[in-house]
């Protein structure tokens, strides 16, 4: 298995520099080769920093930097433990959706949690699905998206 992450079949590893600077983070399966289990989940690639008031610095500079988001491998306990003792050749991690912001990071981690049944599949390690998401924490360009793949779905069902 590869150490690096995958989007659309492909290894993706870009530099920091490289990374769009709309991308906060990314929605993800993880998916457990020897057994099947899958988790579905979040992950942001960039984290705020504060340095605080020195002598010489008497503000705090606030600033955003890279998260650990290279070697992470999920907030769930079964697939922390494995790979915290060195099993993480046998976990492929896929990259499903890129977010600009954590509302869409929300929006889309839930939807497709739904969409798979996480709750209702055993297959998935998944133990709960929480989320509060406001309107207005959804970006204008993921709007647009999901409103644009909605019309299609729409016009092609009235056409049939």
């Amino acid at each position: 298995m590869s150490k690096v992450w995958l989007f659309e079949g492909k290894d993706y590893d870009p530099a920091y520099e490289d990374i769009p600077n709309d991308v906060l983070g990314f929605v993800y399966i993880i998916t457990d080769t020897e057994t099947g289990e899958k988790y579905v989940g979040q992950k942001r690639m960039r984290k705020p920093k504060v340095l605080p008031i020195t002598k010489s610095r008497k503000r705090r500079v606030r600033s955003v930097v890279e998260s650990d988001w290279r070697s992470y491998y999920s907030s769930n306990g079964i697939i922390k433990e494995n790979a915290t003792a060195g099993h993480t050749d046998r976990y492929q991690r896929e990259i499903l959706h890129f977010g600009s912001t954590k509302g869409d990071l929300n929006y889309l981690e839930t939807k497709e949690q739904f969409d798979r049944e996480v709750l209702l599949d055993d297959t998935y390690l998944n133990g709960i699905v929480n989320c509060k998401i406001h309107k207005k924490h959804i970006s204008k360009k993921l709007r647009q998206e999901l409103s644009h793949d909605h019309g299609t779905t729409a016009r092609k069902q009235s056409t049939s």
